[in-house]
């Protein structure tokens, strides 16, 4: 397998690169997605069950279905797998969004009202910064997550390690069949650890010195 590696390091070095691009920008706008739609609907009880719900839901479609689904309209390709991917990406950072900015004491709220900010100063100064632990959280499940659904996405031909993945197991009994599947996912695995080390530094950089655990 060693060698299977060192003959294929451009290659796979490139599809890392691929692979880590489409899960980092896809987080990146299932994040914003899911705490634009979080901020609109956590005062509401009946809007915050219904984002819980679809939350759930959607964490119930199976990868390759939704793949599948989105296949027709949009063909193979980029497209369909950036779709897929920022939806499921962004699941988990909107249940923990509603949770976090829910879970804020009311008592900080009024206050800060109460020294005239506004209600959008007291959103973004007060409650994001208060629930950004628990959204963080909700980030890095969800990086963990799209990882894998990432290299599922070489299905529908979209960027990343799934090649290798997909490579080696239609050809399973080949030659280097097993040795593509296995370099496709130990990279995967080992891009997810990577990343959440990085998350966990962001962490301890973004997160208000006074609410750190």
């Amino acid at each position: 397998m060693w060698d299977y590696v060192l003959d294929r390091r451009g290659q796979i070095a490139q599809q890392a690169l691929q692979h880590l691009s489409l899960v980092v920008q896809c987080v990146l706008l299932g994040t914003v997605l899911a705490l634009l739609i979080a901020m609109a609907v956590y005062r509401s009880p009946r809007a915050t069950a219904l984002a819980n719900g679809v939350s759930a839901i959607g964490l119930t479609i199976p990868a390759f279905a939704l793949l599948g689904i989105l296949l027709a309209p949009f063909g193979f390709g980029i497209t369909p797998a950036v779709i897929a991917v920022t939806f499921y990406a962004a699941l988990p950072v909107l249940r923990n969004a509603v949770v976090g900015l829910a879970g804020v004491d009311p008592a900080l709220i009024e206050s800060a009202r109460g020294m005239g900010m506004s209600r959008l100063a007291t959103l973004l100064r007060v409650e994001v910064p208060l629930a950004w632990p628990v959204i963080l959280a909700g980030v890095r499940t969800s990086t963990q997550m799209v990882m894998g659904i990432a290299a599922i996405a070489a299905y529908v031909l979209g960027p990343g390690l799934g090649g290798f993945i997909f490579t080696g197991l239609s050809r399973l009994g080949g030659a280097n069949a097993v040795n593509s599947a296995l370099t496709g996912t130990i990279a995967v695995v080992l891009l997810a650890l990577v990343l959440d080390l990085l998350l966990v530094l962001a962490g301890r950089l973004t997160t208000p010195r006074g609410i750190r655990v």
